[in-house]
Parts: C-alpha cells; sequence; structure tokens
C-alpha cells in the first residue's frame, strides 16, 4: 500500500543515472537563479539527491563563495546550472575547473565551447535539451547525459511537452536522460522513467523546501498556485519564460502584444526575478514557476521531499507491474 511506504519508507531506485553521479535517488534539483543557493543545494544533497547551485547572472566571486560553503559543509556530490547567456560564464566554468566541481549542468544556449575543457577536469557535464536533434549534437559533443525539460516547466523553456519530449530523447541517444518539466512527486518520476528517463530534476518543487532561501511570499505563491496559474513570457524575443500570471507577467504580455522593441522588452523584464525572489514581490516581480505547481500543497524539508518521492515512485512502479495481467 501507497501508505504503508510512505510510513515506513522504500527501497532505492537504482538507474544509470544514480551509478553515473554517485548518488542514492535518481533526483536533480534544478539549479535555479536566486532561489538555489548553497544552503538548498547542501540539504538535498545531504538527502541523496543531487544539489545544484543555480549560477544565474551572478558574478564568479558570488557562485565561489557558495560552492566554498557547499564545500565546507562536506558535501562531495553536487553541481552548479550555467546559464550560458551570463556574461561571466566563461569565468564560472574555469572556476568550477579550479574547484573540481563534481556535475555541471547548462542551459540557454549550446554549451559545445566549454564541454572538452570541462570534461578534461572530469567534470560530468549535462545540458539542458528542448529537442532530440539537441540531444544527438551534444551526445556527440561529448555530453555525459542530458535533461530533456518540457514547456511545462518552470523559467525559460522550451515548446515541447515532457510527456512527448522524453521518449524522443530518449530514443534518440545512448547517454542517460532526465526528465524535467511538471514533475513534483513520486508520480512524476514514476512517469519519466516509464518514458526512458533515468531520472528527473525538479525545480518548483524544491523551491518549496525549508531549506531554500526564496522569500516565504514566493513559496506562498507556488502553494497557493493551481495549475492553471502560469503564463509564458517573452516568447516574441525568443526567451520563453513560464511564470506566475501576476499583473507583472499580464503587463509583460500586453507589452509584446504592442510590438515594441525587443530591448524594451528585455529591459522591462530585468531585475523581475530578483524582486520576486528576494524581496518578496510577487506582484510586480517575475515569479519563475512551473506548472507543477498545481501539485504542491506545503513547505516541506528537502530530506523529506526525495524521501516522499522516491517512496511515491516505487508505490505507483509496483501498482503498475500489478496491472499487468
Amino acid at each position: 500500500m501507497l501508505s504503508d511506504i510512505l510510513a515506513h519508507g522504500s527501497t532505492m531506485l537504482r538507474t544509470a543515472l544514480t551509478e553515473r553521479l554517485g548518488i542514492e535517488h535518481p533526483i536533480l534539483q534544478g539549479g535555479m537563479a536566486w532561489v538555489a543557493t548553497w544552503e538548498l543545494v547542501v540539504a538535498v544533497s545531504r538527502a541523496g539527491a543531487l544539489g545544484i547551485l543555480g549560477a544565474g547572472n551572478a558574478p564568479v566571486e558570488w557562485v565561489r563563495q557558495h560552492v566554498a560553503a557547499i564545500q565546507a559543509a562536506g558535501v562531495t556530490r553536487y553541481g552548479v546550472n550555467i546559464p550560458l547567456f551570463s556574461p561571466y560564464v566563461a569565468g564560472v566554468v574555469e572556476l568550477c575547473v579550479a574547484e573540481h566541481v563534481p556535475v555541471v549542468t547548462t542551459g540557454a544556449g549550446n554549451p559545445g565551447a566549454f564541454i572538452e575543457r570541462l570534461r578534461a577536469a572530469g567534470i560530468i557535464v549535462m545540458p539542458v535539451v528542448a529537442s532530440a536533434a539537441q540531444a544527438r549534437r551534444l551526445e556527440r559533443a561529448g555530453a555525459d547525459a542530458v535533461i530533456a525539460e518540457g514547456t511545462e516547466s518552470g523559467g525559460h523553456n522550451g515548446p515541447v511537452s515532457t510527456l512527448v519530449l522524453v521518449p524522443c530523447v530518449a530514443d534518440s541517444v545512448s547517454i542517460p536522460v532526465v526528465a524535467a518539466g511538471g514533475i513534483a512527486d513520486g508520480r512524476g518520476l514514476a512517469a519519466a522513467l516509464a518514458l526512458g528517463a533515468a531520472g528527473v530534476q525538479m525545480g518548483t518543487r524544491f523551491i518549496c523546501a525549508a531549506e531554500c532561501t526564496a522569500h516565504d511570499n514566493y513559496k506562498k505563491a507556488i502553494v497557493q498556485a493551481n495549475e492553471h496559474a502560469t503564463i509564458v513570457t517573452g516568447a516574441s524575443v525568443g526567451h520563453p519564460v513560464r511564470c506566475l500570471r501576476n499583473p507583472m507577467a499580464r503587463e509583460f504580455q500586453e507589452l509584446e502584444r504592442t510590438g515594441v522593441s525587443e530591448e524594451e522588452i528585455l529591459a522591462f523584464g530585468t531585475g523581475k526575478l530578483r524582486a520576486a525572489a528576494v524581496d518578496g514581490d510577487v506582484l510586480r516581480g517575475s515569479v519563475f514557476m512551473g506548472q507543477a505547481a498545481g501539485l504542491i500543497s506545503q513547505v516541506l524539508p528537502a530530506a523529506e521531499i526525495v524521501r516522499r518521492t522516491v517512496a511515491e515512485a516505487e508505490a505507483h512502479l509496483q501498482r503498475a507491474q500489478r496491472a499487468i495481467i
């Protein structure tokens, strides 16, 4: 019974991802700017999943301080997410090499120019992909695994749903595939494994971890949201972002409809994520969240999120097996 497994724990789900990363559970915490700080990374990694520091647009010294805090906490299995639009990307790559960061995930661009450098330093490289063709190119370039992120995901995303994207990518590459977008519990993990993934990445769920430093207003907005609470802004300028449907997001969409310049639109969005995540302005800030917000009803310790996700996945996989006649 699901209730028994949730009460008493579960066995570990071993996959190609857990073996490759040296972690207990096939779960990655999304490397989200402003909210995936060292505190969350340490909590998630100590729970047996992979915590990932969100470098965002932060200067190299900020990333250095957070990596140092992770290492000082005695955590050895963790990652750093590097968005390739960051003006500090080259410096953060060199920092990861110098500090022997175990895993680097990348997003919002082509990491081909950095893969050889990272892998030569013994770093596992896992780019986010939005298509099977992109996954194939990055496998040829040397990626160790790919994160197939569907349009359900919060923040920067692509146009294809997770349900379709994951099996398309899994059929196209021989390296492990991580499913992302719309996943916030064990049902999502079980479904991802059935689709051919070796694990999942969860972002929005871990914003609502007790150890996450995001403002309480941000967490409350996620807990109160339903599956219809988000919209995508920025698609007109090639930077689609899924966020809470609030006054700021509606004004953003109105600017896009009026046909103002790309520079004006990007300027309007500058600083809005920090306003929400750090300052707690969930009306005028950009509250990045995925559609999985509709599955999240409370803030929990990171270890409990991981434990419940694995236990639920095991229970649902067992249930599905019993359904086969």
